[in-house]
């Protein structure tokens, strides 16, 4: 299987400096197994939109995938009660 790329949006990019610094490790861990199965066995995909979500204890990790390309878009990261705004 071809190795996914990928890209973290700017909005997500800022999300990632307030995370705590016990967890950014472990969730940038997480981002970079996409890379190898954009689709693994803890994420799930969102009924409204095209969107999957992953969870690292009470974060959550929105990200599109792009197949035609072998592209995975990290859309936002945030907590649980804040992602889904």
């Amino acid at each position: 299987m071809a190795k996914y790329k990928i890209e973290v949006k700017n909005s997500a990019v800022k999300e990632l400096k307030f995370l705590p610094k016990k967890d950014l490790g472990k969730i940038l861990k997480k981002i970079e197994s996409l890379a190898d199965n954009p689709r693994p066995v803890d994420s799930k995909k969102m009924t409204n939109d095209e969107k999957y979500r992953m969870r690292y204890g009470t974060y959550r990790i929105l990200y599109s995938i792009e197949d035609d390309i072998l592209t995975v878009y990290i859309v936002k990261i945030a907590h649980r009660k804040d992602v889904y705004r």
